[in-house]
């Protein structure tokens, strides 16, 4: 039987780990697996088991040289110069041992999520423990070893043959992902991030359009810093329907970072738990309209793993798996048994208070620059239809 949606997940997942201060924090995964089974909102029916991306798999993006590299760094056999070369060792992407089996097996997930939507065993795959968009043909970068979402994509377009569009709603610009396919006609890569004026990768500007048979199929949402809901959500709602429209993709393929909340410690927007509701509505919305439902999503960011990644993520598999009826009560259980352990007061709801931060001084300044990024973004995409 076709599931309408499937939730891709091991414990493994959990081996991804840097280190006990690092900031990403796979542990986030099982808060949020904790919350929706305190819901019941997932069942071990849902549940698929990642696979581990084979090496020819890898090589779709990265070059071989770099996956011998890393799999050397995670036998602790790969010097702190040559790994400096490959981005590895630095303060972002320590080395740890068995670093080439965890990145594998979460590359394998996001595969295992491709083909579940494909060969139409589901509708909808999401896999949270992938969504590393900052990883390079031959470099690690921000956190990120391999870059599975890219991985995923050049897979489906190998063994599928279809048209990608790729949707990266994390407060960082989807900067590997990008460049992975910045020649590519046939996969359309949206990000709508913090501008990178102040934030890490420093990259994703409106004028970042893609090059030779690409141009034009890369697309750059940069907000200002402190933008809020209303602005966010304006922004995204117009520019990821005229994306969508103009480009017609077969699937589409989200990256679901939870950082742009107002507690995320690593970035500076403003927003609050409703964009994490309306994220994923949309996209819903028009893989059903474009792609007959063919809906491939993963994690990505989050740094705030006690109060925003489990309910921005289990928002997420509520809208993909038909139970946002749900969101009418907050397991208090939840609530309650992780208090002890965690670093500030934990919600007892999906909504946010209203005073969570002090008003934005430059609110209309920051709308108004938005507004005007929207516009050059929709310019040539109104220009094509003349």
């Amino acid at each position: 039987m076709k599931h309408d949606a499937v939730f891709v997940h091991s414990d493994q997942l959990l081996g991804y780990r840097f280190s006990e201060n690092h900031p990403f924090n796979q542990f986030r995964l099982t808060l949020t697996i904790d919350l929706l089974r305190k819901m019941g909102a997932l069942n071990e029916s849902d549940i698929v088991e990642p696979r581990n991306a084979t090496d020819d798999e890898l090589a779709l993006i990265h070059d071989r040289e770099y996956i011998d590299a890393v799999k050397k760094a995670g036998r602790g056999e790969l010097s702190e110069s040559a790994g400096d070369g490959y981005g590895l060792g630095t303060e972002d992407t320590p080395m740890f041992e068995g670093m080439h089996e965890a990145s594998a097996l979460l590359v394998g997930g996001t595969l295992t999520a491709a083909d579940q939507v494909m060969l139409e065993k589901a509708n909808h795959a999401l896999h949270l423990g992938g969504g590393l968009h900052h990883g390079f043909r031959g470099k690690a970068s921000g956190f990120c070893i391999y870059n599975d979402s890219s991985v995923a994509i050049k897979y489906l377009q190998e063994k599928y043959k279809v048209r990608v569009l790729y949707v990266d709603t994390d407060a960082h610009h989807g900067d590997g992902v990008q460049w992975s396919f910045y020649d590519d006609p046939d996969v359309c890569t949206y990000s709508i991030h913090e501008t990178g004026r102040y934030l890490f990768p420093g990259t994703g500007n409106v004028n970042e359009r893609g090059h030779g048979q690409g141009y034009g199929y890369s697309f750059n949402v940069p907000l200002d810093a402190f933008t809020e809901d209303e602005s966010w959500l304006d922004s995204y709602e117009t520019t990821l329907r005229a994306v969508t429209h103009f480009f017609k993709p077969d699937v589409i393929v989200t990256q679901n970072g939870a950082d742009s909340h107002y507690y995320d410690p690593l970035t500076h927007l403003s927003t609050s738990m409703n964009i994490y509701k309306r994220i994923p509505e949309l996209a819903h919305e028009l893989a059903h309209e474009y792609c007959d439902g063919r809906w491939i999503a993963v994690g990505g960011g989050g740094y705030d793993i006690w109060r925003v990644v489990p309910r921005a993520w289990s928002l997420l598999w509520l809208e993909m798996s038909g139970q946002t009826h749900l969101i009418n009560h907050f397991p208090k259980e939840w609530t309650k048994q992780w208090q002890q352990t965690a670093p500030h007061p934990l919600p007892v709801s999906w909504t946010d208070p209203d005073n969570m931060y002090p008003v934005i001084p430059r609110k209309e300044e920051i709308n108004e620059k938005n507004r005007l990024t929207v516009e050059k973004l929709l310019y040539p995409i109104r220009d094509h239809k003349k």
